[in-house]
């Protein structure tokens, strides 16, 4: 993987230009010619680096001390100011930065996910809409009236993984003529897991039945999960072209930021077979970044990406896995996108044996970091038990090896991956369709235990990407229809926002691992305003939390429009 070298300078209104196409509601504060005009940037790499100081904030900095200021400053993208002062912090400043008054909203470190999959959900086909935030039939009309409200009449709006119907009260899919009724004008495909079962509408109906492999749609819309979803898959897939696929990305770009996650570690996909066969995790392993790397390349990034690569190997020579050492350099790039680690699979049996066995050897050898995934009550053992045998002959304690998800670990094997120097990244993606009375994973025990830990949603196949569906989940032991599944093993508001941010920073590693997570004079100025107090609301309403402003590297990435920018 490569960064193009000829990245075109972008000035600062083209940089607003771009912020209003990715997010509508920020159109009023990036057309204001104050904020154009004392927003300072230097953009030649692609990174963000702009100068702002934010005031009357509750900015919870969670750094060592867990200090909450009011004021912050950042410089050239990189914080060089924390305190309670403004005449402090305007202090550094030679000509007029950019002010963000917060009027006494919260304020936190922008979000690490540190296990998602946003590069899939920047290739999904047609315009995908999340409805990860959608709690009825009702909210997936009104969540689809307003997305055909700003797209070409006729385009496919599709929702392709990232929730269930356990999320919505009816407790279902929306039917043909539901979507019709919202939809009247644009075909719809929503579909939910890997392989479905999927809905559509009359106008998708039409195109799904005269495809080139025709599908077969119930009279209300349905589409069954498995070949029928797949094909549908199939046909969609088959009319993206390069640029919708870097539309997808900018999509995918606003619609993180719009929830204050403003760094992803990927995990990559399933290998695409072209076969009804590949379901909603599957792409093209060696084109699939591509379109984000053209996005980055046109200076039009404005989350940071970091790339692990899947494999799966099935003979003892690991073909892609050897290559993939000898022509991949990790932790290469810049702050905006760089290369991560291999995984979340290594190998197709990746519960262990000879072949993962010799992968994971040769990972180590290669010094690189390597991650593997747990979903059962024994993969993790033998996942661990491959990494001991890797380590009795070469020693993996410095390579932050990870064992992700967890959702039914013991006491036991955290200590044993403790001992290796690996750690854990626990999802909540139980919360959609888990069921109790320890759905897991084990919150409580791991943060106790002292392992290195973090959160990553696994968005949005299985999982929401929302960080705050996580929170709830992880804070509460609820799942969707509101039922109590992970009883004893809740954590705080306050464990759960360390995990998601300077706890996190430790999965990212490499020159990554003192620039985020915390809001600290040297790091890089990622900041998020909320819409309301993350520690006070009741629990229900840690879901309907927000991004009322997204700041990355000093560079304002998304406005709701609640605060404006202006020069003193």
């Amino acid at each position: 993987m490569h960064l193009a070298s000829n990245i075109r300078k972008c000035t600062l209104l083209v940089l607003f230009s771009t912020l209003t196409s990715l997010s509508s509601s920020a159109a009023e504060d990036n057309n204001d010619s104050t904020s154009r005009t004392c927003v300072g940037l230097k953009n030649e790499d692609g990174t963000l680096h702009g100068n702002m100081i934010l005031i009357n904030g509750r900015i919870h900095t969670m750094d060592s001390t867990s200090k909450t200021s009011s004021v912050v400053a950042i410089k050239g993208g990189r914080v060089i100011y924390v305190g309670d002062y403004e005449e402090d912090a305007r202090q550094y400043f030679d000509d007029s930065p950019t002010y963000l008054d917060l009027k006494g909203h919260v304020a936190i470190p922008g979000l690490i996910d540190c296990h998602n999959h946003i590069v899939l959900m920047g290739n999904r086909p047609g315009y995908h809409t999340p409805l990860e935030n959608a709690y009825s039939i009702a909210d997936v009309q009104s969540t689809y009236k307003a997305r055909a409200s700003t797209i070409p009449r006729g385009s496919f709006i599709t929702t392709i993984g990232g929730f269930h119907p356990n999320h919505f009260s009816d407790g279902r899919l929306p039917t043909l003529a539901e979507l019709d009724l919202a939809l009247p004008e644009h075909p719809v495909f929503v579909s939910y897991g890997f392989n479905g079962p999927s809905a559509t509408n009359s106008l998708g109906k039409l195109f799904f039945e005269t495809s080139e492999q025709p599908v077969t749609v119930a009279e209300n819309g349905s589409i069954a999960s498995g070949q029928e979803t797949g094909k549908s898959l199939l046909a969609l897939r088959k009319q993206l072209t390069f640029e919708d696929r870097k539309r997808g990305v900018l999509d995918a770009m606003a619609y993180a930021a719009s929830l204050g996650v403003t760094t992803h570690l990927d995990q990559g996909a399933f290998p695409a077979t072209g076969t009804p066969e590949d379901g909603a995790a599957s792409e093209d392993l060696y084109a699939m970044h591509l379109p984000w790397l053209s996005v980055y390349d046109d200076n039009l990034g404005i989350i940071r990406l970091r790339i692990n690569f899947l494999h799966m190997d099935d003979t003892i020579d690991i073909p892609t896995i050897q290559q993939r050492l000898f022509n991949t350099f990790k932790f290469f790039g810049n702050d905006m996108i760089r290369t991560g680690s291999i995984g979340e699979f290594i190998t197709t049996n990746y519960t262990g044996g000879p072949v993962f066995e010799e992968a994971a050897s040769r990972i180590a050898g290669a010094g690189w970091r390597l991650e593997v995934h747990s979903l059962t009550a024994t993969d993790f053992q033998s996942q661990t038990q491959a990494f001991e045998a890797v380590d009795a002959n070469r020693s993996i304690t410095n390579l932050r090896w990870v064992v992700a998800h967890v959702p039914q670990i013991t006491g036991e094997y955290l200590s044993r991956l403790k001992k290796l120097g690996a750690g854990v990244n626990l999802s909540s993606y139980q919360y959609l369709a888990g069921i109790g009375p320890r759905a897991g994973p084990p919150f409580r025990d791991i943060v106790d235990s002292g392992i290195p830990a973090g959160i990553g949603a696994d968005g949005m196949q299985i999982a929401p990407m929302n960080p705050w569906v996580h929170a709830y989940y992880a804070t509460t032991g609820k799942n969707a229809l509101g039922q109590q599944i992970n009883a004893g093993q809740q954590i705080t508001r306050k464990e759960m926002l360390y995990l998601y941010t300077r706890a996190n920073q430790w999965f990212l590693g490499g020159p990554d691992e003192h620039l985020l997570g915390a809001i600290e004079v040297g790091r890089l100025g990622d900041i998020v305003v909320l819409n309301d107090d993350y520690f006070a609301v009741a629990d229900e309403d840690l879901k309907t939390l927000r991004s009322i402003l997204t700041v990355v590297g000093g560079v304002v990435v998304h406005n709701s429009g609640d605060l404006h920018a202006s020069c003193k």
